[in-house]
């Protein structure tokens, strides 16, 4: 392959190599430069959304996925949540993003991060368009009007190399260095606080968490005290694998503080137990003001870093290289305009200030309020009505509000005066801007087995030369395009249109009864071709 790709990424964590699986599927040469040379066992990015495994399935990893996890099939991913410590009475069991399964495809996932990943560097393993360079390092990252240029070497060798790429990607992490060379600056919100991760085994804290709840992979505890903040034991397995996040002292380090008096306190009840790894993080929130410079883009951690509270991190990053990847595949091969590159930025970076903002900081804020409020110590029978009535109920409906969409995108077919968000609310109906929901066609695959890689128009008794007018233009524009017929029955008039135009990355952009008067045109708008 030489020295010379389409697409050089940089760091190669699950970001970086999903990225390199998802462009290596599309047709799409790349480099993947990686420092560590085997996944890090932490069992970090466990909770893998409904989308993510979508996404898993496009790329034919979705058996593998699944096959991957550690816990049982059937075993619960919700979770537990407890005020005081796990011994009080004060507990609930909320539901939680289970109940948004039947607007997907598929059911979320839970396994430890290194697995997933795992899955994914077999699978770029096999394309012979990625070529992974494990065990190197990037240094320096230039670009000119016709390339951008990574010099590499080997961490524990002489080898030094410069690649080549038409466009180069940054998923190097919190502390990206691509982001620093291209000279993106990040905002956010530093709570000041360090927080300790600690992986261990104890069968003995299994057994006592099995005969006091009901099955569940994760245990959060709520104390006035935290200021909002999270004491969180969650499953690696079933039997004795655990990890755990707290707040510490700032002071904290490995050999000064009692970890194990820490978890039995929050526990409260002594267990035995033997530590794997201590670590810290700070609590903060960081998003890159944008997300790409010339030819060089970043994504995942990158481009925003938070506490790893709901999951958002891993499975944003995943969406980022989902939506960047059909975007680069589109302009490298001639069918996408060079603006199109831009609305990655335009529509990944709202949704994710948003995310950090007011789903994650947000939250912190409201549980902060609700103990500032309420305080058993001082009037324990309004504590417990609180508790039952408004905290135990507040967790799904945050779940049922984030629904990250494009509506305000330049390339989708919008409402007048929409923006992108993170905030929406799940549906059945399809409607620009928004993930396709979930519904059976007539031959009884689901939707999203009838879609192509490219662009798909979906056509439900529409009338008649609708379908071809799309046909036409897509031909005349060279667009991939592909053609789902059926009836507007049996659940498909929950879509609330016949012809629903879906683009590479599932999402809807544009939908109606009667074809627009100008196919060409929509097809123009929604690639950013000229």
């Amino acid at each position: 392959m030489g020295n010379t790709y389409q697409v050089v990424i940089v760091g190669g964590g699950p970001v970086g190599v999903a990225l390199a699986v998802n462009l290596g599927l599309r047709g799409i040469s790349c480099a993947l430069v990686e420092r560590r040379l085997l996944p890090q066992r932490i069992p970090k990015g466990q909770n893998l959304l409904q989308r993510s495994v979508e996404h898993f399935w496009t790329w034919g990893l979705a058996d593998e996925l699944r096959a991957a996890r550690v816990m049982p099939k059937e075993f619960p991913m919700n979770g537990i949540i407890a005020y005081g410590s796990l011994s009080t009475d004060w507990w609930y069991a909320p539901p939680l993003r289970e109940l948004l399964n039947q607007y997907y495809f598929l059911e979320n996932e839970r396994l430890p991060q290194y697995r997933m990943e795992e899955v994914l560097r077999r699978k770029m393993a096999t394309l012979p368009n990625v070529d992974a360079r494990f065990g190197w390092v990037a240094e320096t990252v230039e670009q000119d009007a016709d390339g951008v240029y990574v010099s590499i070497a080997e961490e524990n060798g002489p080898g030094r190399e410069i690649l080549r790429g038409d466009y180069s990607v940054g998923c190097d992490g919190s502390h990206s260095r691509v982001r620093d060379q291209i000279g993106i600056a990040r905002g956010g919100e530093d709570f000041d606080q360090l927080m300790v991760l600690a992986v261990f085994r104890s069968r003995a804290l299994s057994e006592v968490i099995k005969s006091r709840f009901p099955e569940r992979s994760t245990f959060r505890v709520m104390r006035r005290e935290l200021d909002g903040y999270w004491e969180f034991f969650g499953r690696v397995d079933t039997d004795e694998g655990w990890f755990f996040h707290a707040p510490v002292p700032a002071d904290t380090t490995r050999d000064n503080y009692d970890f194990h008096g820490l978890l039995q306190r929050v526990a409260g009840f002594e267990f035995d137990c033997e530590f794997d790894y201590v670590g810290f993080w700070d609590l903060r929130i960081a998003v890159a003001d944008r997300y790409r410079v010339g030819r060089v883009f970043i994504a995942g951690d990158a481009a925003h870093s938070h506490p790893p509270y709901g999951g958002y991190g891993l499975n944003n990053g995943l969406e980022d290289i989902v939506n960047l990847g059909w975007k680069l595949e589109a302009v490298l091969k001639g069918w996408g305009g060079e603006a199109l590159l831009d609305t990655y930025g335009e529509e990944r970076q709202p949704v994710f200030v948003e995310t950090g903002r007011d789903f994650i900081a947000g939250r912190i804020e409201t549980d902060r309020a609700f103990f500032e409020k309420y305080n058993p110590d001082n009037d324990l029978a309004a504590f417990e009505r609180a508790w039952k009535d408004e905290h135990a109920g507040a967790a799904a409906p945050r779940v049922l509000t984030y629904e990250p969409n494009y509506e305000g995108s330049s390339v989708v077919a919008g409402p007048p005066g929409a923006v992108c968000s993170a905030h929406g609310r799940h549906s059945f109906e399809a409607r620009p801007g928004h993930h396709l929901p979930s519904r059976t066609l007539s031959d009884g695959r689901n939707v999203f087995e009838a879609l192509g890689r490219g662009f798909t128009l979906i056509a439900l008794d529409a009338p008649d030369g609708a379908a071809e007018k799309f046909e036409d233009a897509a031909a005349t524009l060279d667009i991939p395009f592909d053609l789902v017929i059926d009836s507007y029955a049996d659940g498909r008039e929950e879509f609330g249109a016949r012809l629903i135009l879906v683009r590479p990355d599932q999402y809807v952009v544009w939908c109606g009864d009667t074809p627009p008067t100008n196919a060409e045109y929509l097809l123009h708008k929604c690639t950013a071709s000229s």
